[in-house]
């Protein structure tokens, strides 16, 4: 279970936009790579990203707060679906349809975990239990169908670039290829929402969508932080004493970068 991201941050389920971004700055700088000695700083460093994205932007922390840690398995239409027939509060909330792992999450944020394939009839199973359509006694009409989330495995290059990639994904219809338009510069955990393409709804809902999580490969070359890129430059000895202009390895194609003058080993440039 993934850590409440209020306790990432040390604030209060109350606090302000103000108290939280404080104390986001506060430790991004106590735990920023280039600066803490503590091995486990990336990481901690990605979980403080994380959790400043989502308690920083209203409506984000709005649903956070509502469905807990599976609030990005919820559509973000999940009222307006509600009130037009999707089922009362607590109902099982659509049913395995694009194969892989799916998490059937309720109002609550509480939830089970399913395998489409498994031989389990999902309506069978819960039919007794909630009636035909919905919670016993509660509205009957379509079901919308389930998020579903796969991952989706860049190089630097590529999610530096971004542009359009094909991937197929094993289903329980078999395997499927989807056209993904990747946006330029994405990072390591970001999404990308393939809409109508997640589990398939009942009683003509319409289908929920597929997130698919980025995952960036290790590259030999370049070390990411965010969205900063680390490379090592070899220069020869009296390039350091005396300075120089020489050639930088970049995502997009070399460039140039000016040495000062008695810079020594392990010294850091930056190009912009």
């Amino acid at each position: 279970m993934a850590r409440d991201y209020y306790d990432v941050l040390g604030v209060r389920r109350d606090a302000d936009s103000e108290e939280i971004q404080q104390a986001f700055r506060k430790l991004a700088r106590k735990h920023h790579p280039d600066i803490s000695k503590d091995p486990q700083s990336e990481e901690r460093f990605k979980e403080l990203n994380e959790a400043y994205s989502v308690l920083s932007d209203p409506k984000t922390r709005q649903r956070y707060d509502r469905f807990g840690e599976d609030f990005r398995q919820i559509p973000e239409d999940y009222d307006e679906r509600v009130a037009a027939g999707a089922g009362a509060r607590g109902d099982s909330y659509g049913r395995p349809g694009g194969g892989g792992r799916v998490r059937y999450s309720t109002g609550g944020g509480q939830g089970f975990e399913g395998f489409e394939g498994s031989g389990i009839d999902f309506e069978d199973l819960f039919g007794g239990m909630f009636g035909r359509g919905g919670v016993r006694g509660g509205p009957r009409g379509p079901i919308p169908g389930a998020d579903q989330e796969a991952e989706i495995e860049l190089s630097v290059v590529e999610a530096y670039r971004g542009g359009h990639r094909a991937i197929t994904l094993a289903g329980p219809d078999g395997q499927r290829t989807y056209d993904v338009n990747i946006p330029r510069g994405v990072v390591d955990g970001q999404r990308i929402r393939l809409a109508g393409e997640g589990g398939r709804g009942s009683g003509d809902g319409p289908a929920g969508d597929l997130l698919l999580r980025v995952r960036i490969k290790p590259d030999a070359q370049f070390r990411l932080d965010g969205r900063n890129i680390h490379v090592v430059v070899p220069v020869t000895p009296w390039e350091a004493a005396l300075g120089a202009s020489v050639p930088v390895p970049t995502p997009g194609g070399s460039a140039k970068v000016t040495v000062p003058g008695g810079s020594s080993s392990g010294r850091r440039l930056r190009l912009r």
